[in-house]
């Protein structure tokens, strides 16, 4: 087995680690995300707090978003951005590679 394989191989062993370990050791725990928990530690300061702005979507639908929806949205906007990231990278590799000094070229 060649030294990158070995290196891969444990990087994912230590990715499954840190997954499965918090699921072990906590199975009955909700793990929110940070939205939750800045709104709850907000309610924890200032009870009665409103806030100043709301969602567009949610203003246009009228209510809340249902989850598989706003997930929808997320992964969406993740893939966007993953997208225009990818494109910069390659763009700037391509353009070392490939673009060279341009007084080489005159």
């Amino acid at each position: 087995m060649s030294k990158n394989t070995k290196i891969v191989l444990s990087l994912l062993a230590l990715v499954l680690a840190l997954i499965a370990v918090p699921l072990i050791l906590k199975p009955s725990a909700e793990f929110g995300g940070s939205d939750d928990a800045g709104a709850q530690m907000v309610e924890e300061i200032q009870e009665g707090y409103e806030p100043w702005a709301t969602p567009v979507l949610e203003q246009a639908i009228g209510g809340e978003l249902p989850g598989e929806l706003e997930s929808l949205l997320f992964c969406v906007q993740t893939g966007i951005g993953v997208g225009v990231l990818g494109f910069g990278f390659g763009y700037f590799v391509a353009r070392k590679k490939f673009g060279g000094d341009k007084e080489k070229r005159a």
